[in-house]
């Protein structure tokens, strides 16, 4: 009762739909094949190795065909809610267990070697549910949804309990391992010491945010407006609206590449967030 009551606070905050804070993995089909309608997306990353785009859902983690299609990689179908590249490329990632999977409700983390195909447990596994994952700085940052806090590991295994907060997302500055960014209700809100605490919330209210590289944090509020920050998010301007419908997922790359998974499609710039083309199809939530 105390996850389900801390995601429905997760979605309500930002005036999300249950797409971006979801715990029930049943209410979803979704097929091996290529071609199965997905949704519900819970996290987007672009696989440096061969360039190839992952989406991380309610029901397993995909890759496009040829055609845009999504296609399930490896087996396994479980609720991947954070998710992100750490070490060499490795997936890390957490969630909960596909229904009839006999493992715990909280997969605490869990990381491949082999670009999702298969997985092991690396640590807090029955006790985490990170809703938002960060790998800078050699160090793996995580939002605990379960127990509402933010926490470091160097390994992954051994962790540091830092602030207290309610968030839906994390960025770490890419120049500071000590400054670390979380969207909340009120605003998006500022630590510099590395989450121990955070400061007051500042405008604008944001659902996501990505921080490639010093000059160049980007965010999305829930209505899909897309901003960018040269500051460090004391100042932002505006690059228009991503398409699709309400956002689900953000990954910026570098400066210029960002990947935005939103209500009907996963989508591409190469110009900072000017244009968009998609590269995955999605099945419109209904929730």
């Amino acid at each position: 009762m105390k996850h389900r009551m801390t995601l429905s606070v997760c979605a309500l905050a930002l005036g999300l739909t249950v797409t971006a804070c979801s715990s029930d993995s049943s209410d979803d089909a979704a097929g091996n094949d290529a071609g199965t309608a997905i949704s519900h997306i819970h996290g987007v990353e672009i696989d440096p190795k061969d360039d190839a785009l992952y989406v991380a859902t309610h029901n397993g983690i995909y890759t496009p065909d040829g055609e845009g299609r999504p296609q399930l990689v490896g087996e396994r179908k479980d609720d991947f809610m954070g998710f992100t590249l750490g070490k060499s490329g490795a997936f890390l990632a957490s969630g909960h267990p596909a229904p009839g999977r006999d493992a715990p409700h909280n997969l605490g983390l869990i990381e491949s070697t082999d670009t999702g195909r298969s997985w092991k447990e690396k640590s807090l596994g029955g006790e985490v549910d990170f809703h938002s994952l960060e790998y800078a700085h050699d160090t793996v940052y995580g939002y605990d949804s379960t127990n509402g806090l933010l926490r470091v590991s160097a390994d992954g295994v051994r962790w540091d309990d830092r602030a207290s907060l309610a968030a839906v997302d994390i960025a770490v500055s890419p120049e500071d391992p000590d400054t670390v960014l979380a969207t909340t209700q009120q605003g998006l809100v500022r630590s510099t010491d590395g989450g121990a605490s955070f400061g007051a919330a500042a405008e604008p209210v944001l659902a996501f945010v990505s921080w490639p590289e010093g000059a160049s944090l980007y965010g999305i509020d829930p209505a899909g407006a897309l901003r960018v920050s040269a500051d460090g998010g004391k100042t932002w301007s505006s690059r228009g609206t991503v398409p699709g419908g309400a956002p689900q997922a953000l990954t910026a790359v570098d400066a210029k590449r960002l990947v935005v998974a939103s209500q009907d499609g996963v989508y591409e710039s190469r110009d900072g967030g000017k244009t968009f083309d998609r590269t995955m199809e999605v099945a419109g939530d209904e929730h």
